[in-house]
């Protein structure tokens, strides 16, 4: 029996799957986002900071630590917690804004995700919590001294943790049932000293009735008569959310808890007082709590004992050192005599269950050490999960017709995106750093959730291309802060890495899948041709495609000047390949598919010859002199100029390759046929591209840009530790460039293995050296698809060195990312970097963080520290390396 995987499989075509009612579907950070933002510049940071957060009611989406709620964000529970030193409530995440931060925007505390089961039936959060006051000033002004070429100036490194002086507080959730959700805080004093703690276990209501004119029914919690200390939460009479075509209610809801504490009741109401110096419609607003237990404002709270927001608070005097406060609740939809009584036995049983779970996705031969990251890994996604509520019309007009926003706000972000209206439950990167999600991002999340829950994979994949979220015009919305961006197409990549591993898993090949997906696809295939290819030449000047400063595409060009982009036609040439193979996959069952595989091969084909020399174009993207792929710059007197820069985004069309059996190939006559012609006919196009491989099981037949020995060439660069090998991965740009960097125009391209010096796109990105798993995952599936073709017949050598198989390439490049996390020799986690701390503290040094990138030389972790979107891919390379 696997009770987890039964809770999946019986999820069913509902709009509210029954375990899955109540998830992790809380924002880390509501404030500073775009859609809290209704300023008359887009400022986001500036219109709803941190200082505002716990004062100002969310529109969109509420935040907390550790936070639980129902599908639609009706109800929340969170706790929060005061050190008794602090100026404010620890109600939230507190981080830096993209200004503040000398490297952007950046969370600065410590928190881990622990473990998370996919039906949310067992979850384990840790926040670490200092007994000292929280340095909030001291971060704020030493990451204003410091230089773009100084790290960033992190929470441990103001030795707020020397000591042990914190408290480790453990969170975990299990479900009795659907609608029973037991709750366990356990806060351990790890320090040498007594210490004082106060625990608030927080329930609210989302702000649905303030937005408008007329005013609507609220929701109500109150105090349970009875012998047990219970919180009552009652939606009865609110309406539906307006977004919905279903009734959907809580009705009541009985939050129970352990004895002792003090229930406190305010409204979740903004402190117009405090804020905008305008008088509050009712007296006990937000951020009531902070002020009656730090301000000691005794009038904050409501002395009847109701409102929309409520807590129970528990004053911990004097925890000993080691020792703990525990505190047990349950939100439950029946009231219930002895309900605290088997909360630790049900606790226990669902983590035993989770156990049970992850034991069949672990491969059977990875070590113990292998198994605690991929899990933690695979939690980290869980935990990402969030309630994304997002509606633009609504958002661009505004809700009040007699309090429109400023006019300024309908051409400032967005504004071709008014059909986008979500209520979903999305994968986010991470829920502090970016609370939203990201095209590219959210298609490798999509992979790693395959491997413990492949429907809920296909379904965040299908909603990029849903019609509430694709454009009219075939676009993919990038990402919140601008959906008009342009992200790497790579949806139709990962619907057949899916739709493999599925087939690989459980013999099933889901073609309505594949099928649906084809569909839209081919919408955003035509919307890349006819918008990204200005002169219908096939090379591709689509910009600004993810991969922020290791080429000069990211800069605005001068006038009448055109970038032929290495990046953007190996982006494009992925995806005719996987087109023309999701085509005649469904050709297998409808011949009319055949057509379409024709059309994509045709264009491989031809996007191919555009990129090298031949017929109409006088030079050749690829250099055969270093062996790589250069972007050009189109001057407007049709001279072009070769931009010689050895990055990532020279890689990218090495990416573009597919093998077929010859067999597969004559199954499909049609197809073969013409392909067939293709080759007999248009050898000029054709032999740069099509190469026939025999093997002892017949022909291969492989597309590609390269032949193979100029595959030799180009990978003898990504295999020097010189250039691009590093000793955890592949860099994003060369090493070569630390001596030689690039110039062009008024811009520098040099290597930068850690945080990057030039402000761009954010501030904290940096491709410019360091460590990225999408693109490392790209080659590592790349070269292992190759290494079957060419088996023993291609041996890569730098220098001196051991000869390597393209598939020995390929195990390389993983076994060098997972040691980002694994004991080394001298018994550290790379990714953990300099910090004593981390390295060695055993309350520490086993709890991974999956960080956005990694040092290019080091492997210590940067950027996002919780960047388990697409950095969960360790979960996916684990799994294929023992398959």
């Amino acid at each position: 029996m696997n009770p987890e995987a039964e809770r999946i499989k019986e999820r069913g075509d509902v709009f509210v799957p029954r375990w899955e009612k109540w998830g992790p579907y809380v924002s880390e950070r509501g404030w500073g986002t775009v859609r809290e933002d209704y300023s008359d510049n887009g400022d986001a940071w500036h219109y709803f900071p941190h200082d505002h957060a716990r004062s100002r009611t969310y529109r969109w989406a509420e935040d907390g630590i550790a936070g639980f709620s129902d599908r639609y964000q009706t109800l929340l529970f969170a706790p929060s917690f005061w050190n008794g030193r602090d100026p404010i409530l620890k109600e939230r995440l507190f981080g830096l804004t993209n200004g503040e931060g000398n490297h952007g925007e950046d969370v600065k505390e410590i928190y881990y995700h622990l473990d998370g089961t996919p039906t949310h039936s067992y979850m384990k959060y840790l926040y670490k919590y200092p007994q000292e006051e929280f340095p909030y000033a001291g971060l704020i002004q030493e990451n204003a001294k410091r230089s773009s070429r100084e790290k960033e100036f992190e929470l441990i490194d103001t030795g707020i943790f020397d000591e042990n002086r914190y408290f480790d507080i453990f969170v975990e959730y299990a479900k009795e049932s659907s609608e029973d959700l037991c709750i366990r805080i356990e806060a351990i004093n790890r320090g040498p000293e007594k210490a004082a703690l106060h625990l608030l276990p927080t329930l609210w209501f989302r702000n649905r009735w303030s937005w408008r004119e007329a005013k609507v029914p609220q929701p109500m919690i109150s105090l349970s008569k009875g012998d047990s200390l219970c919180l009552v939460a009652d939606d009865r009479e609110v309406p539906s959310p307006r977004a919905l075509l279903f009734d959907y209610h809580l009705g009541e809801r009985y939050l129970y808890a352990t004895p002792g504490g003090n229930p406190l009741f305010t409204n979740n109401e903004s402190n117009k007082q405090l804020l905008w110096n305008v008088p509050n419609e009712t007296p006990y607003v937000k951020d009531a709590f902070h002020r009656y237990l730090i301000q000691k404002q005794t009038q904050a709270i409501n002395p009847n004992l109701h409102g929309t927001k409520a807590a129970i608070h528990y004053h911990f005097p004097q925890i000993a050192p080691g020792k703990s406060a525990v505190l047990h609740l349950r939100l439950t939809n029946k009231k219930m005599k002895m309900p605290l009584q088997d909360v630790d036995q049900i606790i226990a049983k669902r983590k035993t269950e989770a156990d049970l779970f992850f034991e069949k996705v672990h491969p059977p031969k990875s070590t113990k050490e292998e198994k605690a990251i991929q899990r933690q890994a695979i939690a980290g996604m869980i935990w990402n999960k969030q309630m994304y509520y997002y509606d633009v019309e609504s958002w661009i007009k505004g809700d009040n017709d007699q309090a429109p926003p400023p006019e300024s706000r309908n051409k400032i972000r967005n504004f071709h995106w008014r059909h986008v209206n979500s209520m979903r439950i999305l994968s986010m990167p991470d829920k502090w750093e970016f609370p939203w999600f990201a095209a590219w991002d959210l298609t490798f999340q999509t992979l790693t959730f395959s491997l413990v829950d492949i429907e809920f994979a296909k379904h965040q994949l299908w909603l990029l291309l849903f019609d509430q979220f694709q454009h009219p015009n075939g676009a993919i919305p990038a990402y919140e802060w601008e959906f008009s961006d342009v992200n790497p197409p790579l949806q139709a990549w990962a619907a057949l890495k899916i739709f493999e591993l599925e087939k690989k898993k459980t013999g099933k090949e889901d073609h309505v899948f594949l099928e649906k997906c084809f569909h839209k696809l081919l919408l955003n295939f035509s919307w890349w041709i006819n918008k990204v290819d200005a002169k219908g030449n096939n090379v591709f000047e689509g910009g600004f495609l993810g991969v922020d400063n290791v080429g000069f595409s990211a800069y605005e060009l001068p006038e009448g000047y055109m970038m032929d982009q290495a990046d953007g036609a190996g982006w494009i040439s992925l995806l005719c390949l996987n087109l023309m193979r999701i085509a005649l996959t469904l050709a297998k069952k409808n011949p009319t598919y055949e057509g379409l595989g024709i059309k994509f091969f045709e264009h491989f084909v031809h996007v191919t010859a555009a990129m090298r020399k031949g017929n109409f174009r006088a030079y050749d993207l690829f250099n055969k002199e270093v062996g790589f792929f250069h972007s050009f710059l189109r001057n407007p007197d049709g001279h072009a100029e070769e931009i010689p820069i050895r990055s990532t985004l020279g890689i990218i069309p090495f990416f573009a390759c597919d093998v077929w059996d010859e067999s597969e190939l004559k199954a499909l006559p049609n197809f073969y046929s013409s392909y067939q012609w293709m080759l007999q006919n248009r050898p000029d196009l054709t032999s740069k591209c099509v190469q026939v491989i025999d093997s002892k099981n017949g022909n291969l037949h492989l597309f590609g840009f390269l032949t193979k020995s100029e595959m030799n060439q180009f990978l003898t660069n990504i295999w020097n530790p010189e250039e691009f090998l590093s000793d955890f991965g592949l860099r994003s740009l060369s090493k070569y460039h630390e001596k030689h960097p690039v110039r062009w125009r008024q811009q520098v391209m040099s290597y930068e293995p850690g945080e990057s010096t030039l402000r761009i796109k954010g501030g904290n990105s940096n491709w410019r050296g360091p460590i990225w798993f999408p693109l490392n995952y790209l080659l590592i599936d790349t070269l292992s698809r190759l290494g079957k073709v060419y088996q023993e017949s291609v041996h890569i050598q730098v220098g001196q060195g051991k000869k390597v198989t393209l598939t020995q390439m390929a195990a390389s490049f993983a076994d060098r990312l997972l040691n980002l996390f694994k004991l080394d020799s001298e018994g550290n986690r790379p990714f953990n970097g300099e910090s004593e701390k981390f390295q060695n503290d055993p309350h520490f040094k086993d709890y991974f963080l999956f960080y956005e990138h990694f040092h290019g030389d080091t492997g210590r972790g940067l950027g996002a520290s919780h960047q388990t979107g697409w950095t969960g891919l360790i979960a996916n390379i684990l799994d294929e390396k023992y398959h």
